[in-house]
């Protein structure tokens, strides 16, 4: 995959730390965890992801654990590392519904297009189902990255509303002999109540009528939004029973806090990594890599 140029970009996300926790191994006075703290809200890490942190590098202070500058960057990566869950994968050869979601703009569609081709690399057929009804241009967005990646992509009929697309394209999917359906939900803000009611409807039908067919929800969320995203991310927990997050967008600025808050404060998994526009721009996430490069 793209693991070298993976840890390049992880390494523009370095958060600015590396003389700071000198004094906190040295008395720990509450002004020097006041500045530690202030570090890591800068480095765009959340106030409850922050506050977390800094209890765990408190306690290995004081069990003694933390004996100087020469182990105690190493402790702050294990404290990291303990936040971030293990990556979380669909079965690759097992036939299996793959439901997209994520806000407007957060690089949904492209996201889908990708996964489809690492599908299709990988000996599998694949339908793309087309149930964002709500925008005229969706249908003409899910069939670019269908042809790119080879995908067949299945279009209802005008009118229908997203959780009957989503059905029906499901359906086809197995009468035909797909291996991976990917459903294209709507992006959608989570302030508007009808749209997530829509999307919680869509799952269920789904959950309902393919019972035995294991459904792998994916929350696409765009990496430079950090704190904004995460709040309207956490709805889509409740809508769609997200399993894993795929990560959109990571080849721009440093964003290295960020990802630490979303994988805590939405206690779920970061398990794919969009890092360019091209098809192939696709990788696995590393929470190793990720923390060892950006301390």
């Amino acid at each position: 995959m793209l693991l070298h140029r993976l840890k390049n970009i992880f390494q523009k996300g370095k958060l600015p730390l590396k003389d700071v926790f000198q004094s906190a191994v040295f008395g720990g006075k509450r002004e020097d965890y006041e500045f530690i703290e202030e570090q890591l809200l800068l480095s765009d890490i959340g106030v409850e992801t922050t506050q977390k942190i800094i209890k765990k590098l408190k306690e290995r202070v004081k069990e003694g654990v933390i004996i100087g500058r020469e182990n105690i960057v190493e402790e702050l990566k294990k404290i990291i590392k303990e936040i971030l869950k293990d990556p979380l994968y669909f079965d690759l050869d097992e036939k299996g519904i793959i439901l997209v979601s994520g806000v407007n703009g957060s690089g949904k569609t492209t996201s889908i297009g990708k996964l489809a081709n690492y599908l299709v690399k990988n000996e599998k057929k694949v339908l793309l189902g087309a149930c964002d009804t709500f925008r005229a241009a969706a249908f003409d967005q899910i069939e670019i990255w269908g042809n790119r990646a080879n995908s067949f992509v299945y279009l209802p009929q005008n009118g229908k509303e997203p959780a009957a697309a989503a059905f029906e394209s499901v359906n086809y999917g197995i009468e035909n002999g797909y291996d991976k359906m990917i459903i294209d939900t709507a992006g959608r803000m989570h302030t508007n109540k009808n749209l997530m009611d829509e999307l919680k409807k869509l799952y269920s039908v789904l959950k309902s009528k393919f019972p035995h067919i294991p459904l792998f929800s994916i929350l696409v969320i765009d990496a430079t939004n950090g704190k904004n995203t995460l709040h309207q991310a956490k709805n889509f927990k409740d809508a769609v029973n997200v399993d894993t997050i795929f990560l959109t967008k990571m080849d721009g600025t440093a964003k290295g806090g960020s990802v630490i808050t979303i994988a805590d404060e939405l206690s779920l998994p970061i398990s794919f990594v969009g890092v360019g526009e091209s098809i192939e721009d696709i990788d696995f996430f590393d929470k190793n890599l990720f923390v060892d490069s950006i301390l």
